[in-house]
C-alpha cells in the first residue's frame, strides 16, 4: 500500500510539472531546479491530498465528503449555547463565525473560516410548532461547484456541523445598526449584493469575486449607507475598511490558483488582500459605537 501511494504521489507531482511547464517555463531551465520542484511537488501533494477531505471554507453541512469531527449532541448542544448567548444579549441580528478548519491550516491571521447573520425569528418546527430561534443567512459554495456560490438559510445546528473547533465568534451591531441591517436582509438589495463567482480570497474592494466575508460587509455597508449602489459601497469599503494580507507564500498561492478552484486571483492586484471576521470586528468596533464581540467556547 504504501509503494502504490508512494506511486501516486510521484504521478501527481509529475502532473503538476507538467502543467506548471505551461504557465511557468522559465522555472525549469536547469536539472537541478527540475528535480528541486519534482521533490517539492511530491509534498505539496500530500497536502493536497489531505485538503481535499477537508470541508470548503463556505460550505454547508449537506456537503458530501464532509467530516464530522465531534458527534451530533456535542454540536447541538454547542449550538444551543451560541443561541443562549445570542438571546441573552438580546440579538435580533448579529454576525456569527465558525472555525472550518484547523488554526494550524489557516494563513496568519484568519482564524474563523466562514461567518454569516443570525437572525432572530420564528421558526416552524418539524412537528408543526412555531418557537422563536435563530436563523442563520449564509452565502455558501455550492457541493459539485466550489467557485460558485449561493444564500442559503439553515440553522446553528447545521452551521456547526462539520466544524473543526467548537468555537464560534459572535460580532453584536449597535441597536440602530441591527435595525438597518434587519431592513436590507428583508430586502431585494439582499440577493444583489450577492456575486456567485466565489473565491476564498476575495478581495473586498473589487467586483468579480466574493466569499462569505465580504458579502457580509457589503450587507453592512448597504445598511449603514441605507443604498444597494455597489459603486457607492466599494468605495466606503475603499476608504474605512482594512483588509487582511494574504500572508501565503506566492508559489503556494500560485498552485492554489492553478489546482484549486475555491481560490482565484484575478481580482487582485498586488498582494492579495481579503475580509476576515477579525478585521470586521476591527471595522464595527471602531466605527459602530456599541458593538460587541463574544466569544463562545465549548463547555
Amino acid at each position: 500500500a504504501t509503494q502504490r501511494s508512494a506511486q501516486t504521489q510521484d504521478q501527481g507531482s509529475q502532473a503538476l510539472i507538467e502543467r506548471l511547464k505551461m504557465f511557468c517555463p522559465g522555472l525549469f531551465k536547469g536539472v537541478e531546479m527540475l528535480n528541486f520542484l519534482r521533490v517539492s511537488l511530491v509534498v505539496l501533494a500530500v497536502t493536497v491530498g489531505i485538503h481535499a477531505q477537508a470541508v470548503g471554507f463556505s460550505s454547508s453541512s449537506s456537503q458530501s465528503g464532509e467530516v464530522a469531527h465531534f458527534k451530533p449532541e456535542e454540536v447541538i448542544k454547542f449550538a444551543k449555547k451560541v443561541e443562549k448567548t445570542l438571546a441573552a444579549q438580546g440579538a435580533r441580528v448579529a454576525v456569527l463565525a465558525r472555525m472550518g478548519r484547523p488554526l494550524a491550516e489557516l494563513p496568519e491571521g484568519m482564524h474563523f473560516t466562514h461567518v454569516a447573520f443570525a437572525v432572530y425569528s420564528e421558526i416552524t418546527t418539524t412537528d408543526g410548532r412555531k418557537v422563536p430561534g435563530y436563523s442563520i443567512y449564509n452565502l455558501y459554495q455550492q457541493n459539485d461547484h466550489p467557485d460558485v456560490s449561493e444564500l442559503v438559510q439553515d440553522f446553528p445546528v447545521d452551521f456547526f456541523a462539520g466544524v473543526a473547533l467548537l468555537e464560534a465568534g459572535i460580532l453584536i451591531p449597535s441597536a440602530e445598526l441591527q435595525a438597518r441591517l434587519l431592513e436590507v436582509i428583508a430586502s431585494p438589495t439582499y440577493k444583489l449584493l450577492h456575486d456567485p463567482h466565489y473565491s476564498v480570497i476575495a478581495n473586498p474592494f473589487t467586483l468579480g469575486r466574493q466569499n462569505c466575508t465580504e458579502f457580509v460587509l457589503d450587507v453592512i455597508h448597504a445598511a449603514i449607507y441605507q443604498t444597494a449602489d455597489i459603486n457607492v459601497i466599494k468605495n466606503s469599503e475603499k476608504a474605512y475598511f482594512s483588509a487582511q494580507t494574504v500572508n501565503v507564500n506566492p508559489f503556494k498561492l500560485l498552485l492554489g490558483a492553478m489546482f484549486s478552484a475555491e481560490v482565484s486571483t484575478v481580482d487582485q492586484a498586488g498582494t492579495p488582500v481579503t475580509a476576515t471576521f477579525e478585521k470586521l470586528t476591527d471595522y464595527l468596533q471602531k466605527y459602530d459605537q456599541g458593538s460587541k464581540l463574544i466569544t463562545v467556547l465549548a463547555d
